[in-house]
């Protein structure tokens, strides 16, 4: 083995094996077990949210490809039809020429193109982080045969009338020209203004102030609504005022949506442009005459598709875009006198995720589907066990959305998609089938009769949402299907819950009479160190492979800062980067970013990242790495092989393999329940602290001393490799490549049969335990003694060659025949000079406790007191005065009350810590005062 671990060296060649050797398809004997990954954008690149959920899939896969499952992580992307449409079309932009220019068949034709040279960018990236995925099965969502199953179910929901077209609002953005959904539209806190505009009423007497963050929008005005017990406005309900630069009257209406809080109480409703109007316009219009009397009932759509004012509104603004409209609806209304103040208002602006454009209400026909039939037996699946989310606490969420659902806008003006299979005639009949020719087959239409496709395409959610049964050959009845639906659990984030995770469940009800997954396992957010969502505004987003193979500072700059159009912004970003990360990102390796991950997941909603840990758990591979150096070293001189009949295990042996069967069955249980920081903790406390910081420390003792016989030599030897080969396939779902390394000389000494760690069996319980519990409390006893000693010299800064003088006294017989038996490992592991009874403990000794025995060390010759002092008493000073700053700020009544509640808890917390602090030193302080004092 090399000296070094060196991931760089090692992680590609071994990847690159294992996908030649074909390792990752399903070739187990046991049970099925599936994973579906969640198929990431075509367009995208690995960001630490996929890298996160890709790590625990792929711990769960490993496991359970380990345990003989016939394991299955079906892989494959998502043509993502809005990100894929704009990246090419701002190619051809730079070609100076548009995708009209093209025609749509031309046009898809280049789609496929560029997914052919770039749509793999972020499937390279995932073998980067070693997901063990059935690559011979990557799908991807416009494939010939997931295009036949999402045209089948369009076809079946619209023949049983769950699929229909109708008009209504729909988020439109004005740049892509598209309805997108809930999820594409991001809001944001901006500033704006509140007008207060005075509507005239008919009967003359003054007017009413109605207060908008949108005034253009008052040309599309059909009402206007107060509180039904506002007192201030009851007698104008079912009176008209005048809508202002219109010829319109409107009425004015009762709903107890409308807060009276909120500016004057009034409140313009304007149901083409904003869906909580829709809402109250679907409540009234029916009942009051006015609106009848009004073009479409008073649904009137003022804008065109680029959100510019159409033929609906007055002449004067027709043809101006809704923000030059809005300058001029205001200037008109000032000089009419019609603005009663204006005053500066902070909104939530909701903007497209793609173009950045501020999306706007839009009435225009699309494609639904009839939600809550098939929402129903979605939930009853959660209610009644057939799911179960995890944590639990998500099935809440999951429940509120589905019980106030609402019909499903599938339909996207785009051309890269599913095209609708839906023609029409020239008197708008809609005929929906496979085929055109199929259409006038089943309809015995005339061959004269001019049919047109419908041009939209179905939303992207429409073909994932079949993605567990789709991939696995539905409607085929394939041996996948059937072996592998439904599918064991979903690894996913719980911003998707209501666009995927739920549409997946009823879509699976649906077409499988079942449940797509058994499990639902929602993890947190990644967040930064400073609990911060990452952003590239922010300039605190980080790349995993930055982190797996490391970056320099500028070329992090550069990466954080391409593409800001604000000076101020990139000099921002790039002034925090500098101090975040001086020297750039180091090389950590993919195993190490790994099991980061995996110490990570517990059950919060938010994950902060710090690389801090990464670091750390950079180390801990080093440590594997030279523990298992160590191990093949002692082997070479045993030709690297040992006789398993000439071996005897010692009490240390025992131990450590009583301790390996208890962390098997904790990290197991832990796996099983999905808590990956549990188990991950478990293997690290056991690898570092009692295989490597106490095992291979107490073997050496053992091989070198000339006492020592060969079978307990050979026993410790065998214990060694046994335990290590052991803990690699105990590590490997979490850290694959560097476990595979040094699995393949390690399994060679103990001759084991296979090439791959990745297919020999998961590690079980064979026998529970070694020791009984008072073997185990021998050996905790020894490591209490010695530690005793270690925290004595790390506490006194006495240097770690030096001897010490060890005392003790009491103690019960069981363990000072401990002592007895065990002197030679203490003295060599706690560098201690001599041991020696006394039935009192001098003045001047540091005392511990190892069970009942008092163990002490005379400090007489090893430290100066007075020096001691003085230092204790600079840091008593310095914990004193972090005690008054902490009181005082606990003391202020302000900050109390204005902090949040874990601010508060915190400070809490470091004063009690503090305090526990400085009572220590203080009794430290005494105890060498008096020993200054009893030597004079």
């Amino acid at each position: 083995m090399d000296k070094t671990y060196n991931p760089a060296d090692i992680e590609t060649r071994i990847y690159h094996s294992w996908e030649k050797e074909n390792y990752f398809p399903p070739a187990g004997t046991g049970p099925a077990y599936c994973i579906m990954l969640p198929p990431p954008n075509i367009t995208g690149s690995l960001h630490m949210g996929h890298a996160f959920q890709h790590t625990l899939m792929d711990i769960l896969v490993r496991y359970h490809r380990m345990q003989g499952d016939r394991a299955l992580w079906q892989c494959g992307t998502d043509h993502a039809g809005i990100a894929t449409q704009m990246v090419v079309e701002r190619q051809l932009e730079q070609q100076g020429i548009s995708r009209h220019d093209l025609g749509r068949k031309k046009f898809i034709e280049r789609v496929w193109e560029w997914k052919q040279k770039s749509g793999s960018t972020i499937t390279a990236q995932l073998r980067r982080m070693g997901t063990s995925m059935d690559w011979s099965r990557e799908r991807f969502t416009m494939d010939e045969e997931l295009s036949r199953a999402v045209r089948k179910v369009f076809i079946d929901l619209y023949n049983e009338k769950l699929i229909y077209r109708g008009k209504r609002l729909v988020n439109w953005d004005p740049v892509l020209h598209t309805a997108i959904s809930d999820l594409e539209v991001i809001n944001s806190e901006e500033d704006g203004f509140l007008w207060h505009i005075r509507y005239p009423r008919m009967d003359g007497k003054g007017y009413i102030v109605v207060a908008t963050t949108r005034p253009e929008t008052m040309l599309g005005d059909a009402a206007v609504a107060v509180h039904p017990d506002d007192e201030r406005y009851c007698d104008l309900v079912g009176k008209e005022v005048i809508l202002p630069l219109t010829d319109r009257r409107i009425p004015v209406i009762a709903d107890e949506y409308v807060d009276p809080e909120f500016g004057t109480g009034c409140l313009k409703i304007t149901p083409a442009h904003d869906f909580n109007d829709y809402a109250v316009w679907q409540r009234h219009f029916r009942h009051i005459p006015q609106m009848q009397s009004m073009p479409e009932n008073g649904l009137i759509n003022i804008f065109t598709f680029d959100a510019h004012v159409n033929e609906n509104g007055p002449a004067a603004y027709q043809g101006m875009d809704r923000y030059q409209a809005r300058k001029q609806i205001i200037a008109d209304l000032e000089n009419s006198d019609l603005i009663e103040r204006i005053e500066p208002y902070k909104l939530m602006v909701p903007r497209g995720d793609r173009s950045h454009a501020v999306i706007e209400p839009y009435l225009t026909d699309q494609w639904y589907v009839k939600i809550k039939p098939l929402a129903g037996p979605a939930i009853r699946s959660v209610e009644n066990g057939d799911i179960r989310f995890i944590p639990e606490n998500w099935s809440k969420t999951y429940f509120e959305w589905m019980n106030n659902i609402q019909d499903w806008c599938i339909s996207r003006q785009l051309w890269w998609g599913h095209q609708i299979p839906a023609w029409y005639d020239a008197e708008g009949n809609i005929y929906v089938g496979e085929t055109e020719k199929d259409i006038r087959q089943q309809n015995n239409l005339p061959d004269d009769l001019q049919l047109v496709q419908d041009e939209d395409v179905l939303d992207t959610w429409f073909s994932s949402a079949l993605w567990p049964f789709s991939t696995l050959g539905w409607p085929e009845q394939t041996e996948e299907l059937n072996t592998f639906y439904p599918t064991s659990v979903l690894i996913t984030g719980f911003d998707i819950i209501f666009f995927w995770v739920a549409r997946m469940i009823m879509m699976g009800l649906k077409f499988m009479d079942d449940v797509p997954f058994r499990e639902i396992y929602i993890t947190g957010l990644i967040r930064d160190e400073h609990g911060q969502k990452m952003s590239k505004s922010k300039g605190n987003i980080l790349d995993p492979i930055d982190l797996i193979d490391g970056i320099n500072l500028e070329d992090l700059v550069n990466k954080r800062t391409t593409g800001l159009m604000q000076p101020h912004l990139a000099e921002k970003i790039t002034k925090a980067t500098r101090k975040q990360f001086p020297d750039g990102i180091q090389a950590y390796g993919t195993d190490a970013l790994r099991f980061t991950f995996a110490s990570l997941a517990s059950n919060t909603r938010d994950i902060n990242f710090d690389t801090g840990r990464i670091g750390g758990h950079r180390n801990f591979c080093n440590k594997i790495w030279n523990a298992a150096r160590f191990v093949m070293m002692n082997f070479e001189n045993k030709n690297n092989t040992i006789e398993t009949s000439e071996i005897e295990l010692n009490t240390y042996a025992r131990w450590i393999n009583t301790r390996l069967s208890q962390t098997i069955q904790n990290i197991t249980q832990n796996l099983q329940g999905y808590r990956f920081d549990l188990a991950a903790k478990a293997i690290y406390e056991f690898t570092w602290d009692e295989y490597c910081d106490w095992y291979l420390e107490l073997s050496k003792i053992t091989l070198n001393d000339p006492q020592t016989t060969e079978t307990e030599k050979n026993g410790t030897l065998f214990t060694l490799v046994d335990v290590l080969e052991t803990l690699l396939r105990l590590m490997h779902p979490f850290i694959p490549f560097i476990t595979e390394e040094i699995w393949q000389r390690v399994s060679r000494i103990l001759g084991k049969d296979g090439k791959t760690i990745m297919l020999q069996p998961y590690p079980v319980v064979v026998q529970e335990t070694d020791l009984d519990g008072s073997g185990l409390n021998e050996i905790q006893w020894i490591k209490d003694f010695i530690m005793n000693i270690r925290r004595v010299r790390a506490e006194r800064n006495i240097s770690p060659g030096k001897f010490l003088p060890v005392c003790f006294k009491d103690g019960t017989t069981k363990e000072i025949s401990w002592l007895s038996q065990h002197e030679k490992y203490i003295k060599t592991l706690g560098k201690v000079e001599s041991i020696t009874r006394l039935d009192n403990a001098p003045v001047d000794a540091v005392v511990g406790l190892a069970g009942s025995m008092t163990v002490f060390i005379p400090l007489a010759d090893l430290i100066d007191p007075q020096t001691e002092l003085d230092k204790l008493q600079k840091d008593i000073n310095r914990l004193n005065n972090d005690l008054e700053r902490i009181g005082k700020k606990l003391d202020n009544s302000d900050f109390i009350q204005r902090a949040p509640q874990e601010i508060v808890d915190k400070e809490k917390n470091r004063l009690q810590e503090t305090l526990i602090a400085r009572d220590k030193l203080q009794e430290q302080y005494e105890r060498i005062r008096k020993q200054v004092n009893w030597n004079a």
